[in-house]
């Protein structure tokens, strides 16, 4: 493990700080993500993300951080100098151990060669990029605002200057067959570092694709198709030494998203930034956090209470533990049986459990862990669902 990625399978405590502006809103995209045609006010932004992760060290005091996330939006739009006043309020607030994972999601777009190495100036030693695509064709129907070549361009120059690398892309696109991913993938993973996420292109409700779909002007790939291209998706990244640690997310062995892991081993995490999620634990147990979404609504409000927060819900054993499989059950490495009675007080049916095995849809593990088979990763939601029942 290297000395950038510690990870002693802790579920850790990791900040996530959320840049909620995109220069284009794409039509698959459900995030919390604004397009603004005026320049954004950065050092007025830069104060409040500095006083909302004041009153999150307040309620969080003399934690250990893990990991630092800059996602988004396209956190590449940042100046250098705002990511380093967040960077800095947050070693401030907290113990920043040197040297630990610090991820900022970019664009190819926004990517120039200055700018990069403002970023790693200011402490960023992994960049994850949303390349989507490596064909021009599939890049215009996604509505990404960058071509192959600068895809490709700006990985090359993310090599060069940062310490590690991640980027995404995005399969069972429609009318995509097994030959046209296999050599896209194939071509990725000669251009990828150490870490790829490979997403399924999924239609989510208030989309623009959604919209399309819901008239059959856009078809995606039947579940049998997609199947067959997550089968072929882990054949491939797993004979090329990057095999998904996570669902959706490969890696060697060794360089796994240290933020991701504490998201998937349900650690907590303090959530800054307009429309941010966070899990904290408090003295009467673990508390589900939001910010308000709209950014300049979260820029008032946080100037007029120091933070932003609109929702601080203390989570029954029911929700933790349900949280627990959904997260958990995702990673190769298994679920803890024995921490989620602990952390729940009850235990899952025995009986539904062992007829999912029967089924080859979960397995147990040597360490008394319990993980999804290849084959229940296909179904996962109706495996967890059956087994939260």
């Amino acid at each position: 493990m290297s000395d950038l990625n510690k990870d002693d399978g802790s579920p850790g405590f990791g900040i996530y700080v959320h840049w909620p502006f995109c220069a284009a809103k794409c039509p698959y995209c459900d995030f919390n993500s604004h397009v603004r045609h005026k320049a954004i006010d950065q050092p007025r932004f830069a104060a409040a993300f500095e006083r909302e992760i004041e009153h999150m060290a307040a309620m969080q005091p003399g934690r250990e951080v893990t990991s630092v996330f800059l996602g988004g939006g396209t956190p590449s739009l940042m100046e250098p100098a705002t990511v380093e006043r967040i960077l800095n309020a947050i070693a401030k607030a907290w113990n920043v151990p040197h040297g630990i994972e610090i991820t900022l999601e970019a664009n190819p777009t926004s990517v120039e060669a200055d700018r990069f190495r403002g970023y790693r100036t200011a402490g960023v030693n992994r960049v994850s990029l949303g390349v989507q695509s490596l064909v021009d064709q599939e890049l215009k129907m996604l509505g990404r605002q960058h071509s192959a070549q600068e895809a490709i361009s700006a990985i090359g120059l993310a090599r060069d200057i940062f310490p590690r690398l991640s980027f995404d892309l995005i399969y069972a696109r429609p009318n995509q067959t097994v030959a046209q991913w296999t050599q896209e993938l194939e071509q990725a993973i000669g251009l990828a570092a150490d870490h790829l996420s490979l997403y399924q292109l999924t239609i989510e409700q208030g989309t623009p694709f959604f919209e399309l779909h819901r008239k059959g002007k856009l078809k995606v790939p039947d579940a049998e198709q997609a199947a067959t291209l997550y089968e072929v998706t882990q054949d491939i990244t797993t004979a090329h030494g990057l095999p998904a640690y996570e669902i959706s997310n490969h890696a060697k062995p060794g360089s796994e998203s240290r933020h991701n892991l504490s998201y998937w081993r349900f650690g907590t995490w303090a959530g800054v930034g307009p429309g941010a999620h966070g899990r904290l634990s408090m003295n009467d147990g673990r508390h589900a956090l939001s910010t308000e979404l709209h950014p300049e609504t979260w820029l008032e409000k946080v100037e007029a209470d120091g933070h932003g927060l609109i929702d601080n819900e203390l989570l029954t054993a029911e929700d933790f533990g349900d949280e627990m499989l959904v997260m958990g059950l995702r990673l190769k490495e298994g679920f803890d049986l024995a921490r989620y009675t602990q952390e729940t007080g009850t235990s899952l049916d025995e009986k539904r459990i062992n007829d999912l095995i029967d089924l080859k849809m979960i397995e147990r593990m040597d360490n008394g862990k319990m993980r999804a088979t290849a084959q229940g990763a296909l179904v996962l939601d109706a495996v967890i669902a059956d087994l939260a029942a």
